[in-house]
């Protein structure tokens, strides 16, 4: 079965029982079913549990015989053992899921989080690079996390060696957040461990959506940097190679229409010259914590999402963090909501333009654009393109949506 986009631009709403998390989890960890192929069975069938009763029948139209779904007792076995490792369960639609994140048309269905789930709802920075960092390297990750805590964001990065590590040492007090590409149980490097241990305990999150007690394997990290893109603002690559994950991560970002930023180097200097190549494509010089926050959207009020039945699976409330009391989302109509698409259609073209410029030229606020940019490039009618630039797409005749 091949991965397709789901139809639909809204998700279904997320699982309130642990009946209902047991489907969404032995859909996701059925055999052929990546997360855009979930997505589409789940907004064709309505639920996860009918999408179950429908697989075979799936798999057998696209040529395989014999197919079976993921058995219960495996997934059963996995929630035992986040709930030994005091791992909780967030769902695509949950209060404490990152809105970024679930902008993505590829946004993992579930996230399991050892730490606090709060952690993913506050503003966040990518800083990303080199695992064989230079001391300048550290020094400049280690000031430019330090910068982006005192500003109110939150660092994000892969929890690996070099600029990670750095980035994530400096901001463990403050709170960090460290994506996992094993398991969220399986701490690699081992030498982080005590490090990804105080991440979690002082108020940071250890995230991944993978299985628990997933080894992980090479082909694991690019979906890891895309979740690290996904969570953040804006990415910044401190020190990297011609070719290296980080350079990934960034682009990524730019698929997503994050800001891309680059700390430069010297021109000799192999691990500067992924920077210097992003530099010179476009991405914004860094000489500092200040040149990142000019680039950032405006800051909007931090405010939990009011959704109802939310509640943690049996077994798994060791920790029950505190939703902070504030006044819900404003509701949008449908007509307020049909005005914007029409006035983001106005202001787009075959020209690209720049999402932030959209967001000024229109008078809104991202949060409120930024979700309708999604439905639009849903449907077809935008694309995005590197650099964070928004296009119309035409329809098949030429003219204009």
């Amino acid at each position: 079965m091949r991965d397709h986009s789901y139809s639909s631009t809204h998700p279904p709403l997320p699982p309130t029982t642990e009946d209902d998390r047991v489907s969404w989890l032995r859909l996701l960890r059925s055999r052929r079913v990546g997360v855009s192929t979930f997505w589409r069975l789940l907004s064709e069938h309505g639920d996860a549990q009918t999408a179950l009763d429908a697989l075979p029948d799936v798999a057998r139209s696209a040529g395989v015989q014999r197919y079976e779904a993921c058995p219960e007792g495996v997934v059963l076995a996995e929630l035992k053992a986040a709930r030994a490792r005091g791992a909780k369960l967030v769902c695509h639609g949950d209060p404490f899921y990152p809105i970024e994140l679930a902008a993505l048309s590829d946004a993992p269905p579930m996230l399991w989080v050892v730490g606090d789930p709060a952690a993913l709802k506050r503003p966040m920075v990518a800083l990303v690079g080199a695992r064989n960092a230079s001391s300048l390297g550290l020094r400049m990750a280690r000031s430019l996390a330090g910068g982006l805590a005192q500003a109110g964001y939150q660092v994000v990065s892969g929890l690996a060696r070099g600029i990670d590590t750095a980035a994530h040492v400096e901001t463990v007090e403050t709170g960090t957040v460290a994506v996992m590409a094993g398991g969220v149980d399986v701490l690699y490097p081992s030498e982080n461990t005590r490090l990804a241990e105080e991440i979690a305990h002082k108020g940071g999150a250890l995230v991944s959506e993978q299985p628990i007690g997933l080894q992980p394997m090479a082909r694991h990290f690019p979906m890891r940097n895309r979740i690290v893109s996904g969570l953040s603002r804006a990415v910044v690559v401190v020190e990297a190679a011609a070719k290296s994950g980080s350079l990934i991560t960034a682009r990524y970002a730019l698929d997503q229409g994050r800001e891309v930023l680059a700390v430069p180097g010297h021109p000799i200097d192999a691990r500067a010259s992924g920077c210097n190549i992003l530099i010179r494509d476009g991405a914004r010089l860094v000489r500092n914590a200040e040149d990142i926050l000019e680039a950032l959207p405006p800051r909007e009020p931090d405010v939990q999402p009011d959704l109802p039945g939310f509640e943690e699976p049996a077994g798994n409330s060791a920790v029950t963090p505190e939703v902070p009391e504030g006044p819900p989302p404003p509701q949008r109509s449908l007509r307020e909501t049909a005005a914007l698409h029409l006035q983001i259609l106005e202001r787009l073209g075959p020209s690209p333009v720049a999402e932030d410029q959209l967001i000024r030229d229109l008078g809104a606020t991202s949060g409120r654009v930024s979700p309708v940019l999604t439905d639009l490039e849903l449907d077809g009618k935008v694309e995005r393109k590197p650099g964070g630039f928004l296009t119309l797409v035409p329809d098949r005749d030429g003219t204009r949506h």
